[in-house]
């Protein structure tokens, strides 16, 4: 049996939620804590394992400070980096071998995508999303809506309601990232 043939028994054998919408192309559902859900394809080509995620739409704003950010979390990453569509729309991709088609690969790639896409989430959407939160975040409090997905950006709202500083405020956020970033790699050893 050629290794794209055995996908679908990788991913049964990993007791992975998924569709099969057509031959060698596969739809998984991986649950996440930050991102609630992370849709994964999975496409055994003729000579290669095709890895696509949706990670979240274009931002709104603070567009340096985003992209920055993601680019930064791409130099680190095995099996996929994030990418852009022609619309802006964020997505996690990658592209590996066929023999990358074994249960432990698979659980490593789909591990990545998931870790990937659940760490960064909250705080991609805090740099690109930031106005929309705040806007969402009064909305809801007006009407005696629930905030509970929102608490995680409760920093946001702490911060005050300064539109004009959320250049400045992203650009922030990013540099601290970056800055716990460096100091987890110091700590590893890694580069």
């Amino acid at each position: 049996m050629a290794p794209r043939d055995g996908l679908a028994a990788v991913l049964d054998r990993l007791d992975l939620d998924y569709t099969q919408p057509e031959p060698g192309a596969y739809l998984i559902r991986l649950a996440g804590e930050h991102k609630l859900a992370t849709m994964t394809w999975l496409v055994a080509g003729q000579h290669s394992l095709q890895v696509e995620a949706f990670f979240c739409r274009q931002p709104d704003e603070n567009h340096a400070a985003f992209y920055r950010f993601l680019l930064e979390r791409s130099a680190r990453m095995f099996g996929v980096h994030f990418a852009l569509d022609r619309t802006g729309d964020v997505y996690l991709t990658g592209r590996l071998p066929l023999t990358a088609i074994t249960d432990e690969e698979i659980d490593r790639l789909l591990g990545c995508v998931l870790s990937y896409s659940d760490e960064s989430f909250n705080e991609a959407l805090k740099l690109g999303f930031g106005s929309a939160i705040r806007r969402e975040w009064a909305w809801r409090e007006k009407r005696g809506e629930s905030l509970a997905n929102l608490r995680p950006f409760a920093g946001l709202i702490n911060a005050g309601d300064q539109t004009a500083g959320d250049q400045t405020a992203g650009e922030q956020t990013a540099r601290e990232q970056t800055a716990r970033d460096q100091t987890a790699r110091e700590q590893t050893g890694m580069p």
